[in-house]
């Protein structure tokens, strides 16, 4: 009698941040063979008795610890050679959090084993996972046009500057500042909080932020 084919399932986590008007992406550095020293996509195999959804969460709970995470699944990957002398079916979550609740929990975070890279100065990835980086990317292209999207990742205050700059690094267009800043106002989405940063090497810009109970609207 012929074995059968052993199918795993498993969760993956794309974590997604913005620093600087610029998207990073959350790994974990792998410890063992396979690709030893590489890094990864947070995952774990599917438990008995639980949820694709719930399996997410938990390996991100059991790696990192409780952040307050926003998450929705995008894909499924079933290659079959996607991982060698194995049938590993793996299927896709993206998570979107803020930078400054970051900071504020970074000392949770185990920066030898856990790193935030830019999309655009990924290291050595195993498996498929770049692959998989770069579909969830794409879904991140899709819903960072939209108002209540972005506001997952600027709950409070943001110039804007850094935000031109997240839709010129995300979606790879230039924009004009001005026509930029007269859409953003005339959509009647944010407001000015009053408040400057500190400007760093150059002039302190305006503080605003997304107005409340403000309805979906796509900026393009």
């Amino acid at each position: 009698m012929q074995n059968r084919l052993q199918i795993k399932i498993e969760t993956n986590s794309n974590i997604f941040t913005i620093e600087k008007g610029q998207l990073k992406v959350l790994l974990e550095k792998r410890k063992n063979e396979p690709f030893k020293g590489y890094w990864a996509l947070p995952t774990k195999l599917l438990e008995e008795n639980i949820s694709l959804e719930d399996n997410n969460k938990k390996c991100i709970i059991e790696k990192i610890g409780n952040f307050d995470f926003n998450f929705f699944q995008t894909h499924t990957f079933s290659d079959v050679d996607r991982i060698i002398d194995q049938r590993v079916i793996s299927t896709s979550f993206i998570g979107t959090i803020d930078n400054i609740t970051i900071n504020l929990k970074q000392d949770q975070i185990d920066e030898d084993e856990y790193k935030w890279f830019y999309i655009n100065q990924l290291p050595k990835i195993a498996y498929d996972h770049e692959k998989i980086i770069n579909f969830n990317i794409g879904k991140i292209k899709e819903k960072i046009i939209n108002s209540d999207f972005l506001k997952r990742f600027y709950p409070s205050d943001f110039t804007l500057p850094e935000l031109q700059l997240v839709y010129e690094d995300i979606l790879k267009i230039e924009i004009d500042r001005r026509n930029f800043r007269k859409k953003l106002i005339n959509m009647d989405m944010i407001e000015d909080t009053g408040y400057k940063n500190d400007g760093g090497n150059g002039r302190p810009a305006k503080l605003y932020r997304f107005k409340e109970n403000n309805t979906q609207k796509n900026l393009f």
